[in-house]
């Protein structure tokens, strides 16, 4: 496969930021453009940045694979948010980005086409992106990931965390259940009874982020909504990512039915 890093500044983001793509390699294109393969946005977590992926798992040998276009773009550590200081985020990978992919790329953004996922921070950016534009993506997957702002109730008020969190989101009282919680989107989006992508969800059993994993498939079970949940033992570590990013993909793209 072919790896690009393209620096780019994006209008939403106004910083200059690096973005990845893995591409098949001219000899691997076997008859398939590019326009006409599944791309997989793949997010990174609170510390890294859009190489992280490529750098601590094997997500290249699974885009052999499958014959994928992986994006991996890079946010800092907004929580896939529009910040307050008006760098736009979740407007970027959700509007700017796909279409900076058509234009250059020349790949389309259709939902039977495209998946998302993400570990950690990159698991709430999936879910957000998701949850907010079903019409977007046939499946999407979070890895450890941020499923539910009660987060902030087992914080230590003392936790530099909450600052970051007050800054990002707003009063944390007032993030449980709140426009900011993947909860509260899965609840809007049945509400409103579109179709949902394919929900993936995994979670190590010691991780601290386990029960807000608890916390979320309950409330995907209690609205009826389908979702693949999957608890193994482990922790916030690439081993355990690289693990289920294989385990995701198996689960969609193997199956003639997805």
């Amino acid at each position: 496969m072919a790896l690009i890093r393209l620096d780019h500044t994006p209008t939403t983001s106004k910083v200059n930021s690096p973005l990845y793509i893995i591409l098949p390699n001219p000899g691997e294109m076997k008859d398939i453009p590019v326009r006409k393969r599944k791309v997989l946005y793949l997010l990174h977590g609170l510390s890294d940045d859009g190489s992280a992926w490529q750098r601590y798992t094997s997500i290249e040998t699974y885009a052999i694979q499958y014959g994928l276009v992986v994006v991996m773009p890079s946010v800092g550590r907004s929580f896939y948010s529009d910040l307050p200081n008006d760098q736009q985020y979740y407007n970027y990978l959700t509007q700017e980005l796909p279409r900076y992919l058509e234009d250059v790329f020349g790949i389309p953004p259709r939902r039977e086409n495209t998946l998302i996922a993400g570990n950690s921070m990159g698991g709430y950016g999936a879910l957000k992106a998701a949850l907010n534009f079903p019409q977007r993506f046939f499946a999407a997957a979070s890895f450890s990931g941020l499923v539910s702002m009660a987060v902030v109730t087992h914080m230590p008020h003392d936790d530099p965390r909450r600052n970051e969190f007050t800054w990002i989101f707003g009063d944390p009282s007032t993030l449980p259940g709140g426009e900011h919680d993947p909860v509260f989107w899965l609840q809007r989006a049945v509400k409103e009874k579109v179709q949902l992508p394919y929900l993936h969800i995994s979670c190590g059993r010691q991780e601290d982020l386990y029960p807000l994993h608890l916390h979320f498939t309950a409330a995907c079970r209690s609205l009826g909504v389908d979702i693949a949940a999957h608890e193994y033992d482990g922790t916030h570590t690439w081993p355990y990512w690289d693990q289920q990013i294989q385990r995701f993909l198996a689960d969609v793209l193997d199956q003639p039915n997805r």
